[in-house]
């Protein structure tokens, strides 16, 4: 009983018959407009006073709601009103831009039209049941109600109507609520279809969902290895030359001088990945690191942090691709990071061309592991996704007594059109 009367009567069922009797007061002028037309086919002069006419107003002013339902401000403003009135979940239910496409407005005014309909109706008999229920319910106290010229049905004139009469009044006024609320459900129900986005907006829509996500998700990447980076190694090279700085004052010069460079480089860097985030500016001016450009800077800049690093290049960085080349800058920099972050051992560095491939290994012995970093760990799931990327495969784990992280890439990368979704590093292929 309390579910059907919050069905009847509840907040979402108050909206809904504000929402019809929206629709009955934008249908007016229709049934005006439909009232001009009946009157002089008819000869009646006061189309109001009967109401067949009524009817036949409202009929005619239906087709007229539905020709100007092509306004585009028409779809908007209705879904708006959906969302406030009618409980429709979801805010990619609802179109939000005007309709384009022929089969766009014709549901749209589909839609218009049994807004209005509807509204109409509910409109009505809103304004009309009312008033009628309470003259039933209050008949038995006031008898000369029925000889008033209340055109009342002539049922009420016999004495037991009087019994009766009040239920009927609360059953027409239970009627009236249980009308209102159907018409509503079935709007709520319908709205999706007619005001929702068609299959070709849902696909525009998740496409541009995917290219944002691919950036946010490259920008991520780029901020972790650059920035992650050069914070990683200036922390250890402030670290090992506070330690050695009354007993070895060269050292902390060559440190001071890695942390100075390191610095700008990543400034520079920085400023290139967040000049994309800059609505309107143009992109930042500093050229991604490569093998060929950078490969010697970055075991300098490492070594200068105390850590110590082997490296053997068994092919011309220079002769590299240069989208493989930056990616493979990138993951060789992930390895030295994760080293000097959570190893402390010497590092060795191999890479080398064979078969159409770059192979890279960045391998170092399984030391006392430094405290982890709070928040960090994505840096072996960047490198997934530029090994995905590109189309190569990727290992990273122990090994006997080693920790090895082993990539092989090839030198002829896929064209790719959008980003693939990031997830962790496996410790098998990638």
């Amino acid at each position: 009983m309390r579910g059907a009367l919050r069905r009847l009567f509840g907040g979402r069922a108050r909206r809904r018959w504000v929402h019809l009797i929206l629709g009955g007061a934008l249908a007016m002028p229709y049934v005006l407009v439909g009232s001009v037309i009946v009157g002089p086919l008819t000869g009646v002069d006061d189309v109001f006073g009967s109401l067949p006419l009524q009817l036949a107003s409202f009929a005619l002013g239906l087709p007229l709601a539905a020709v100007t339902s092509l306004f585009p401000l028409t779809r908007p403003l209705e879904s708006a009103a959906v969302r406030a009135l009618c409980g429709v979940d979801g805010d990619d239910a609802l179109a939000h831009g005007p309709a384009r496409t022929r089969a766009e407005r014709a549901r749209t005014a589909l839609w218009f039209t049994l807004h209005l309909g509807f509204g109409g109706i509910v409109a009505g008999m809103s304004l009309a049941v009312p008033p009628f229920a309470v003259v039933l319910m209050v008949l038995p106290l006031f008898a000369g109600l029925r000889h008033s010229p209340l055109d009342l049905p002539d049922v009420l004139d016999h004495g037991w109507t009087s019994a009766l009469s009040p239920l009927a009044g609360l059953a027409v006024l239970l009627a009236l609520a249980g009308c209102a609320a159907g018409c509503g459900a079935l709007l709520a129900r319908w709205a999706p279809a007619l005001l929702g986005p068609t299959p070709q907006d849902r696909l525009a829509a998740a496409e541009a969902r995917a290219a944002d996500l691919a950036v946010r998700n490259r920008l991520a990447r780029e901020l972790h290895d650059s920035v992650g980076h050069a914070l990683s190694a200036v922390t250890l090279q402030a670290s090992a030359a506070r330690r050695l700085l009354g007993t070895d004052p060269e050292f902390v010069r060559e440190a001071l001088a890695a942390i100075e460079e390191t610095t700008r480089r990543t400034v520079g860097e920085l400023d290139a990945v967040l000049g994309v985030l800059r609505d309107g500016d143009a992109p930042g001016t500093a050229p991604a690191p490569t093998l060929a450009t950078d490969l010697d800077g970055l075991l300098r800049r490492t070594r200068a942090a105390g850590q110590p690093v082997s490296a053997t290049v068994g092919t011309d960085p220079a002769a590299l691709p240069p989208l493989v080349s930056r990616e493979a800058y990138r993951i060789v920099q992930e390895g030295l990071s994760n080293a000097l972050k959570h190893a402390g051992t010497p590092v060795a560095v191999r890479i080398a061309a064979d078969d159409g491939h770059l192979e890279i290994t960045v391998e170092n012995a399984l030391g006392t592991a430094r405290s982890p970093r709070p928040g960090g760990g994505h840096g072996l799931r960047g490198v997934a996704d530029r090994v995905r990327l590109l189309g190569g495969t990727a290992r990273a784990g122990p090994s006997a007594d080693t920790w090895c992280l082993s990539v092989r890439l090839p030198l002829t990368a896929p064209a790719t059109t959008a980003e693939a979704s990031a997830r962790p590093l496996p410790r098998g292929t990638a």
